[in-house]
Order: structure tokens, then C-alpha cells, then sequence
């Protein structure tokens, strides 16, 4: 995001009486934007999958989850923001932030993981958005299919240039597309209801059964409801926009992207469970198939089958945007840190032609070959991802001076025992 960041910072440069007056107005337009832009960093293309996985527990393990999820995905994204903050330096991003606390060896070793937390997940946007757009115009417009490799990279550089022009553009294309989603999403809820049955009801787990699809499907809602990607970008645009009101602002916009994701998600998870059985949840699990595309085929609705492809194809880009910014992050962070640590001070323009030829090529590449790893890759960065989202901000307020201030907070234990819940649930399902 360094283009994007600069552009900005060269903005404030200009016009730094602005952020006091900024923040005594209260909420603005773009607060709203980033809560839409977070939004949808978070409603991946998981979210055709979330429904089916969450809810094969059963519809009473699935009202715990809802209870604990929003406060989870508040509190957890506030303390990451919080630490990005910490730091001395007005423009430290998340790699840096780490390195100036834990020192260069730890930096370095969280950076490396970051990067290839959220890396794979970019690629994974790659394929998708080609094979979304591809069975697209197959199956609905009845057209011949394009040569992949033409139909890809023109749908990643159009991804692509949407980042290059900067912050601005992305979050106005953020918001363009984020908004229908979120209509669809509602609309699709409301749609369903006149099949809801009592089936999901009547099934109650044992204790012990109870608890272990709560144990084993917390992860699955932690990680659509993640942000995280973008939460260093997000930080160091507050602080940009509003000095040093900029935790309270960031914290703020934070919550409500909690709430609209709570909301809107959470009802249209409950929406499809109630109106499948457990059963039909276990079919479409069986099919690989997004719970959209099961129930266009149990219902031959051709609104279903329309508006499946177009939820998916928004959830792709909208949440590529978000993704894209942690990973070129990270992978900015690594060379820096390799440079210097070798004694050279990299070149900033040349890095960022590096970066960006670098993305848009493998991202070419897997997109043409269309590899099925890709989804065990994901899960493997689960752990990743929940460390650093959960345990590294609750173990910097214990550790670190700037952080203190956070100290003492009961939101701080929920955090750490749910992501170490998380965790263990991830870790038992790869490895167990």
C-alpha cells in the first residue's frame, strides 16, 4: 500500500489543519466507507461455504457461535489496530510496529508469517475470480468459453489497477461493490424465509457433542468474519486522518464493522440452515458445492442461480482489495528487512515495480493452472493468521510500555482464550 499511503501522506502534508476539524465532526461519509471497505475484506467467497459448515452442528451450537462472534471479531481487530498505533513512528506499519517491539529476529520471523498467511488467500482470489467469471458466461450467458489465459489476466489486472490508482479509488470501488452485496445478502435472507422448516430445531447434540461442534466451527466463523489484512492500512489511515485521536476512531469504525458483519452475515447463515435440513446441510457438504448453488438446485430458482454467481463474483473482488494490502505489505516488509539487515538501503521505486509484477505474474500463473491445493494452503494459514490476529496484540499489551495503558480489560482474556480455542480447533482438524 505504499503508493496508496503516500498519496495520502502527501495529502495531509498539504492540508494538516484538517484532522482535528475531522474528528470534531463526529462520524463522516468516510468512516462509513471504511467500515464498507472492512466489510467486505472480511465476506470472502466463504461466505457461499459458511452456511454449510457452520451450520452442520445443528441450529442451537450455531446461537452460541453468533453470541460469541461479534464481541471476538470486535475485540480482536481493536487490540491489532491498537498495536499498529503503538508504535513511536507516525508511519510504521505492521512490520515494522512488530520489529520496534519484539526487535529484528521476531520481526522478521512474524513478517515472513504474515506474508505467507495472506498470500496464498490473494492466489486463492485468482482462481476464483477466474473460475466465477468463466462458468458465468458457460452456464448463464451460454457462451464458448474463453482461453483461461486471456479471460485471467485481464480479470486480475482489472483487479490490480484498481490498487495501483490508490486508497481513494479502492475504497470508492469497495463501497460500489459492498453495498449491492449486502443487499443481495439481506434480500436472499428475506427470500428464504417462507422455507424455513423446524428440522434444524428439533436436532439438540448432547452436552458433549454440543461442545465439541462449537469447538470445531469456531474457527470457521472467526476466519469469515476476519479482516485482519487490511487492519495495518486501516490504522495508519487513521492516524494520517487523526493524529492522535485516532485509536478512538479507529475503535469506533471497528465496531460497526462488527455490527454489520453480525448482522447481515449471522442472518443469512441462520436463513439457509433454517430453511435445509441436516441432511440436505450434509449433501451439499458431501457435493462441494456453495449452499447458493444447492439451493438453486432444490428449488430450480433461477433468482438463486443468478444471484449466486454475482455474490460470489462481488465477495471475490471486494475481498481481494483488502487481502492484497496485508500481502503486499508483508512482502514489502521482507525485502526491506533483508536489505538492511545486509547493509543496503533498497530503492523504493524500483521495490514497488518489483511488488507489483510480482503479484500480477504469480497471480497469472496459479490462475491459469487452476491448482485444488490452494484450499489446504488456506487452512494452513489459519493458525498464522489467529496468532497474530488474537495472541501477538494481548501478549504486547502484557509486554510492551506503549501498550500498558490496555492492561487489566476482561476483553483481553476473552481474546486470548477464544484465539487459543481457535487455534487448537484448526490445529486438531489439520493434524488430528
Amino acid at each position: 500500500m505504499t503508493n496508496n499511503i503516500t498519496d495520502a501522506q502527501r495529502l495531509t502534508t498539504q492540508q494538516e489543519p484538517l484532522a482535528p476539524a475531522r474528528v470534531a465532526q463526529g462520524w463522516t461519509r468516510q468512516d462509513t466507507t471504511w467500515v464498507i471497505s472492512l466489510f467486505g475484506t472480511a465476506v470472502g467467497a466463504g461466505i457461499l461455504f459458511l452456511p454449510i459448515n457452520a451450520g452442520m452442528g445443528g441450529f442451537w451450537p450455531l446461537v452460541v457461535m453468533a453470541l460469541l462472534v461479534g464481541p471476538m471479531t470486535y475485540f480482536a481487530h481493536r487490540g491489532l489496530s491498537r498495536f499498529v498505533l503503538s508504535s513511536q513512528q507516525p508511519k510504521a506499519d505492521i512490520t515494522q510496529v512488530v520489529e520496534e517491539h519484539f526487535g529484528a529476529g521476531a520481526g522478521k520471523l512474524i513478517t515472513l508469517l504474515y506474508f505467507f498467511a495472506i498470500y496464498p488467500i490473494v492466489l486463492i482470489y485468482g482462481v476464483g475470480i477466474t473460475n466465477t467469471v468463466e462458468s458465468f458466461m458457460v452456464n448463464q450467458l451460454q457462451l464458448a468459453a474463453p482461453a483461461r489465459w486471456l479471460l485471467s489476466i485481464v480479470l486480475i489486472m482489472g483487479m490490480m489497477s484498481v490498487m495501483l490508482a490508490g486508497e481513494r479509488l479502492m475504497l470508492k470501488v469497495t463501497e460500489c461493490l459492498v453495498y449491492p452485496l449486502i443487499a443481495i445478502l439481506a434480500g436472499l435472507s428475506l427470500y428464504l424465509i417462507p422455507d424455513w422448516t423446524g428440522a434444524a430445531l428439533s436436532e439438540v447434540p448432547s452436552a458433549k457433542d454440543f461442545a465439541t461442534t462449537l469447538w470445531l466451527t469456531i474457527p470457521v466463523l472467526v476466519f469469515a468474519f476476519n479482516h485482519s489484512p487490511a487492519i495495518s492500512s486501516f490504522a495508519l489511515a487513521q492516524r494520517r486522518d487523526h493524529g492522535d485521536n485516532a485509536v478512538a476512531k479507529s475503535d469506533a469504525i471497528l465496531k460497526r464493522t462488527a455490527m454489520v458483519l453480525l448482522g447481515f452475515v449471522m442472518f443469512f447463515v441462520f436463513s439457509c440452515v433454517m430453511s435445509l435440513t441436516p441432511a440436505q446441510l450434509a449433501e451439499a457438504k458431501a457435493q462441494n458445492i456453495p449452499v447458493l448453488s444447492y439451493l438453486a438446485n432444490q428449488h430450480e430458482s433461477p433468482l438463486i442461480s443468478y444471484f449466486g454467481p454475482l455474490v460470489a463474483f462481488v465477495a471475490i473482488v471486494s475481498s481481494f482489495f483488502g487481502h492484497y494490502l496485508g500481502a503486499r505489505e508483508g512482502l514489502k516488509g521482507l525485502v526491506v528487512q533483508q536489505m538492511r539487515s545486509a547493509g543496503k538501503e533498497p530503492n523504493m521505486k524500483k521495490l514497488e515495480v518489483f511488488i507489483i509484477a510480482f503479484f500480477i505474474l504469480t497471480l497469472w500463473g496459479t490462475a491459469v493452472a487452476n491448482p485444488s491445493i490452494l484450499g489446504m494452503i488456506e487452512s494452513l494459514g489459519g493458525p498464522i493468521i489467529a496468532t497474530i490476529l488474537f495472541i501477538m496484540p494481548m501478549y504486547a499489551i502484557k509486554r510492551v510500555p506503549a501498550m500498558a495503558k490496555y492492561q487489566g480489560a476482561i476483553s483481553n482474556l476473552f481474546v486470548a482464550v477464544m484465539g487459543t480455542v481457535a487455534i487448537s480447533a484448526i490445529l486438531f482438524q489439520l493434524f488430528g
